[in-house]
């Protein structure tokens, strides 16, 4: 059966009461990996991508989610918070980026729809949308749009090793994250992910920082953050600008 049978887009107040936090007495398992280093095969995946058209055909439904997000921007600068989970991390972004427009994409109906109930101001500065991420990012590229940030928070890592092409930087889709542009941030509880991320960015010639993250419960993102910190993870972050790139000749 298809998940997604209907479109679904709301919006959600930055008036409204927040949520209950996440308690962090509810402990999360560390990432288990039978991979304990960058993938050997990631160079090649990775370079095949780059070069090659991904030619899936994108579903009706991510095409008309996709139209009613954008149709809502009212502002420049355009943010993508793509696998917002139940869109805190979209709230606090709206919040601490207030001349951008924020647009919190998630596949799962039963996380967006978290804070669904909440009404909007007419003024608001973000969207929820229900989506498929690949035909989403895939729209905006052949729109032409241009991020000014883009944040891929949590957790996607598929941590076994035959899992390779689940993750962002080996999948075909790899190619249209690098050309939406701006600045990227990833965070994750599992540094190997983000090395590969790094690494897989070198190759398409951009450079990127991977660093611990501090945080704090006061400055929690998201609830995935609330809950990988609260069960004492180690936490990285990645940041890379990919409107400048790197000179290997």
């Amino acid at each position: 059966m298809d998940e997604y049978n209907q479109t679904t887009l709301y919006h959600v107040s930055m008036k409204s009461k927040p949520s209950k936090s996440v308690t962090t007495k509810s402990i999360s398992r560390s990432v288990v990996s039978n991979q304990a280093a960058e993938h050997d095969n990631l160079t090649e995946i990775v370079s095949k991508h780059l070069t090659t058209e991904f030619k899936r055909p994108i579903a009706q439904h991510n095409i008309d989610a996709y139209q009613d997000a954008i149709s809502q921007i009212n502002k420049a600068d355009i943010i993508f918070d793509s696998g917002c989970g139940n869109g805190k991390s979209t709230l606090n972004l709206a919040k601490k980026h207030p001349n951008a427009f924020i647009i919190g994409i998630d596949k799962s109906l039963h996380r967006i729809t978290k804070l669904a109930h909440e009404k909007t101001p007419v003024n608001t500065n973000y969207c929820l949308v229900r989506a498929d991420l690949i035909d989403f990012w895939r729209l905006a590229v052949n729109d032409n749009i241009k991020l000014q940030r883009h944040f891929i928070l949590y957790p996607n890592p598929w941590p076994k090793k035959h899992h390779l092409k689940r993750r962002w930087h080996g999948s075909p889709v790899f190619r249209q994250i690098l050309a939406l542009g701006g600045k990227i941030e990833l965070r994750s509880n599992w540094q190997t992910y983000l090395q590969e991320f790094s690494q897989a960015l070198s190759i398409a010639k951009h450079d990127a920082t991977v660093q611990l993250l501090t945080i704090t419960a006061e400055n929690y993102i998201s609830d995935f953050e609330a809950k990988y910190h609260g069960s004492q993870q180690t936490l990285w972050q990645l940041n890379a600008d990919l409107d400048i790139g790197i000179d290997k000749n």
